[in-house]
């Protein structure tokens, strides 16, 4: 089987600092990166760009910003697992919404160090893409059947 997907880059520039033991660490920038791998769910056509520009837009409250004082951030230390899951899930929101399915995604506060999520293995991920295979073959079954039949 073919599969087509999507894969976008998205760049935050943000500080953060982390709490070791009870005691707060430095403040430091990061710029981070996050890749996201996103299989379209549905055969109407969609712009390859409407998932970039709304996963775009949901981060602009956090740019340039001390992600310590923003929401949930401000009660979950900001670690890169704890900022790739809380961001993992919004995109897969945000994603779903519009019509595809966030596979994976891999983020990083450096070039040397990344956190990937693979969501492939999810039941519902599973499942829905069973759905729509089974809907693509469906529709295959009957442009056959109506072309032998002249229709």
């Amino acid at each position: 089987m073919i599969s087509r997907e999507y894969k976008f880059k998205f760049y935050l520039n943000i500080s953060h600092f982390i709490i070791v033991k009870g005691k707060e660490g430095q403040t430091h920038p990061h710029t981070w990166e996050f890749t996201v791998h996103i299989k379209k769910l549905t055969n109407k056509f969609l712009q390859f760009n409407i998932f970039e520009k709304a996963i775009e837009e949901y981060l602009i409250p956090y740019q340039n910003k001390l992600i310590n004082t923003v929401e949930p951030f401000d009660r979950i230390i900001p670690t890169l697992e704890h900022v790739s899951d809380y961001f993992g899930e919004q995109f897969r929101r945000i994603i779903k919404d519009i019509g595809g399915e966030l596979l994976w995604m891999e983020s990083s506060e450096t070039p040397t160090r990344s956190y990937v999520i693979d969501y492939q293995e999810d039941e519902g991920v599973c499942d829905e893409m069973t759905i729509e295979r089974q809907k693509v073959v469906q529709h295959v079954v009957d442009s056959v059947i109506n072309d032998v039949l002249g229709q």
